[in-house]
């Protein structure tokens, strides 16, 4: 097996799941409680004069 096929293998199974399991997790992170507070806050960053 040449390089290239290897890592195709490898990014067709193990990286494809550790991809969705990094999505699963950001979207459960905005169910957490206080997430909204938290996403509003960083909202408004930009227009913060400081």
């Amino acid at each position: 097996m040449s390089t290239y096929e290897t890592m195709r293998h490898f990014a067709d199974s193990w990286g494809m799941l550790a991809m969705l399991i990094f999505f699963a997790g950001c979207v459960a992170f905005m169910f957490v409680p206080g997430a909204k507070k938290r996403a509003d806050e960083a909202a408004q960053i930009p227009f913060r004069e400081d």
